[in-house]
Formats: C-alpha cells, structure tokens, sequence
C-alpha cells in the first residue's frame, strides 16, 4: 500500500509546529508593530496638540490686527525648527476661509489647499472641534527652502485648531499637517527585529520537532500498515509493534485485540445484513434508512415519482379453497419465486406480498423496464404452469395493472413494531387497472401515464382498450392500453 509523505505523522508535526511558531511570530510583530505605532502616535499626538494651542493663542493678536506679515515669518521659522512639519494653512473665517498665512507659501490666497483630499479640508473648516486631529495623505509633492519636505502619497497628520479672541470669537483656523514618516519607519524597525527573533525560534522549534516526529512516526507508520490491512478484511493480521510501553505500544495491543473483536462482529453483521435485505429491498432502505439501518425511526417518508406494479392470480379463492394449508403455503411459495425473480431481473422490487397478490415498484425515470417485467412476468408463468400440468395440478392465470404517479415512500407504525410502504393516489390507481383485467379479459393493462413515460414505446406492442374509462376512488377517466404478449 502506498502512502503519501504529506500524510505522515511526522510531516504533520512539522507542519502543525511550523505554523504554531508562524502564529506566534505574526501575533508578536502585530502587537510589536500595534504598540510601537500607537507609542509613536501618542508622542506626535501630544506634540501636536501642544503646537497647535501655543499657536492658535500666539496668532490671535496678529490675526486680530492683520498682521499677516509677522504670521507669515513665525510659520517660515516653525518650518525650519521643526522638519516633521509638512505643511501650516492659516485661513479667515471671515473671508470664506481664504488662506492668509501659509508654509509653503504658494498655498497662500486659496481656498481649497490641493495638498489633501477634499473632504479631509471640509471636515477641518466645519468641525467644532478644537484640536481636530485626523490622518491622511499628500496628494503631491511638497517642497520648502528648495527641499523636498513631503512626497505624494506619504502619510500625514493634519490638527485643526480654532483661532480665537480672549473673548471666545472665532477668527479663522489653524491647520498644521505633520509628517508620520518616523512613525512608519519606527513601526518597520519593530517588524524587523521581531522576524528576525521569529527566524532563529523557527529554526530552534522546526529541529525540535523534527527529532520528535521522527521518533513517533515510525511505528505509527507501521501500525497504520497494520490498520489498512485490517480495513481490508486481513482480521486475521496482527500490528508487529513490540517492546514500547507508552501509548503507541497500548495502541498496538488495542489494534489486535480489535481485529479478534471485528473478526465475531463482521460474521454477525453480514448475516444480518443479508437477513434484512430479504425483508426489505436495498432501495427501499436507501429511503428509510438513509444514515444507516441502525438509524430507522417511524415517520422518515420520502415523495417521489414510480412506476407502480400490481400482480394477482385469478381465482385463487376458489382454487386455495380445494387445497390444504401447507399445500397453499409450498405453492404460493414457488409462484412467488418465479414471479420475483422476473421483476428482480426487469431491474425492479418488490415492496410487498397480500396473499396470492404482489406489489412491485420500479424506480427509473422511463417505464420500459416495468413493461419488461410483465412480459418475463407471462412468459415464467407459462413455464410455470407446463411444470404443473405434467404433475397432473390446475395451471393459472394471472392479471397485472401498471401505472405510474407520485407516491410517498416511508415508515409506518411505532417504536416496537413498524412496516415500510408505500402509499399515495398512484398505488390504488394501479391496483384498480390490476381489477381490471378480469373485465376485458386482458393479461395485462397499463395507463396512459405509463405509455407516455416510455423511452422506446415502439418495443411494445400496446392497445388501445378503452380511452376514459372511470377508475372507483378516481374522478378523472383514465385510458387504458393492453401491453400484448407475443407466445412462442
């Protein structure tokens, strides 16, 4: 037998490990980066803050008297003292919120700054909030002293604050975008050095486990040898595990002792198995019983669309009456047989025996093969009674009425004692067409839904009998074909 390096134990264990440590390294650089990002964050936060307070109370004078020129100095030297500083828009709420006072200059005179998004410039100007803080990014370069001071793209925190008069009036606002470049770097430099200790305790545990599973695999690679060859009916194998008294070695014992176990139950199994499907065919249980015979319960029911035969000797009231009960019961016994076996052969089943009659259901989607049966059905019959006549015994006759519908397929009774059937329109239906025969003197009769649900109705010699005749039990009339039997 054939296995498969994947599926060893020892490649799971340094797969299982593998990924234990990658977990473990990937949960670490996320809180590692979480917690040097939000340090990080926190410190600019707080820096922030406090420029944008000094700031908005330092301006307000200035911005009192329009004094745009000394504004615009301390923004130029705020710029050269601190190089985190991408940008600083001062606008007047008095003139729409024009900017004055900007760093870079070329930003002075407008509305909307084209250095950030459009919303995060609406949100600054209409929010309340003093300090506004928010993160974004730079739409495109930014230069001051001829430097590059952000590039497109780079992250930034903008803080909004309100400039004010001591009186409370608002004036205009403050907005200063701050560079998250030494964040992101510092957010980096924690990734890096949390995979390379990730790297080294890799390697540590992926040796670790490798000395371990190359330990266990061995005799476990052995004992699912065993195993697989029990699985496939070897019971009387035995699992060559010796000298180990951990659990492998209890499980190797285990494993013997299990095939002994299996070796009694499978022998009961099978005849029991064999038993009950003399009682009930497989396709019945694969409707009744579809998570096992040991899962039957009243009630499991199932709808579909069948082919339903009904079979029944003619005259056998009167004919039963002459004979002895035994002689009933060995007669009814080989006609049942010969009749049984044809419908087995036809590809159909049957559901069950009332007396001389029988029930026979076909499950295929066309109704050629339940056709079939009732001419192997006649044809057997006639062999039948040749076999009768040379004992000197009366031969018989029988009559069989097909149709096809919906029926509902299930268990009937309760938890001590159930029965499976099959119930529906159908099933009457079919058992009045059998009626039937004995008032057109046919041998077998069909409806006109088992005509039209032929795939090859041209193998059949098929009869009209009557277009729309009344069955008892149904107000709809039905037409009614004779499949004829050629005799050879």
């Amino acid at each position: 037998m054939k296995f498969f390096v994947f599926r060893s134990i020892r490649t799971q264990i340094l797969t299982s490990t593998t990924l234990l440590i990658v977990a473990l390294i990937s949960a670490t650089v996320a809180v590692w980066a979480k917690s040097e990002s939000t340090l990080y964050r926190e410190e600019k936060l707080n820096d922030a803050k406090i420029i944008s307070n000094v700031l908005s109370y330092t301006y307000s004078n200035e911005f009192s008297e329009e004094n745009w020129s000394q504004i615009r100095i301390n923004l130029n030297l705020l710029m050269r003292e601190n190089e985190e500083i991408v940008y600083v828009l001062i606008s007047d709420s008095s003139q729409d919120h024009q900017i004055v006072a900007a760093s870079p200059s070329e930003l002075q005179n407008n509305y909307i700054p084209d250095v950030v998004p459009l919303n995060i410039t609406e949100t600054a100007l209409k929010t309340d909030k003093s300090p506004h803080i928010i993160e974004t990014f730079i739409l495109r370069d930014i230069y001051f002293a001829n430097k590059l001071r952000g590039k497109r793209g780079e992250q930034v925190m903008e803080v909004a604050a309100d400039i004010r008069r001591i009186s409370g009036k608002k004036l205009g606002k403050l907005r200063i975008g701050i560079s998250l470049k030494k964040v992101n770097n510092a957010v980096t430099n924690a990734v890096n050095q949390a995979l390379i200790v990730g790297f080294v305790g890799l390697n540590v545990g992926w040796i670790c486990a490798y000395i371990l599973a190359h330990q266990l695999s061995d005799p476990i690679r052995r004992l699912q040898i065993s195993v697989a060859k029990i699985a496939n009916g070897d019971l009387q194998h035995s699992a060559n595990i010796y000298n180990r008294a951990d659990e492998i070695g209890a499980l190797a014992i285990s494993v013997d002792e299990m095939s002994t176990a299996l070796q009694v139950s499978f022998s009961r199994l099978q005849k029991t198995l064999e038993s009950f499907e003399k009682f009930v065919p497989d396709k019945f249980v694969s409707v009744i019983a579809p998570e096992g015979i040991e899962n039957i319960d009243v009630g499991i029911a199932s709808t579909r669309k069948m082919t339903i035969l009904f079979c029944d000797i003619r005259g056998y009231t009167s004919m039963s009456e002459a004979m002895t009960p035994m002689e009933i019961f060995l007669f009814l016994n080989d006609y049942l047989a010969c009749m049984g076996k044809a419908i087995d052969e036809s590809g159909g089943f049957i559901d069950k025996y009332i007396g001389d009659a029988i029930m026979a259901l076909f499950d295929d989607e066309a109704t050629d093969s339940a056709l079939k049966a009732a001419i192997l059905m006649q044809e057997v019959l006639e062999l039948f009674n040749y076999d009768r006549s040379r004992k000197g015994l009366p031969i018989i006759s029988v009559g069989i009425g097909i149709h096809r519908g919906t029926v509902v397929m299930g268990t009937v009774g309760f938890t001590n004692r159930m029965d499976s059937t099959v119930i529906g329109d159908a099933v009457n239906v079919a058992s009045r067409i059998e009626g039937l025969t004995k008032q057109y003197e046919c041998g077998i009769l069909v409806t006109e839904s088992v005509v039209k649900s032929l795939s090859h109705p041209e193998s059949f010699a098929l009869k009209l009998v009557d277009e729309s005749v009344k069955v008892k039990g149904k107000d709809a009339p039905i037409a009614i074909y004779e499949l004829q039997v050629s005799h050879g």
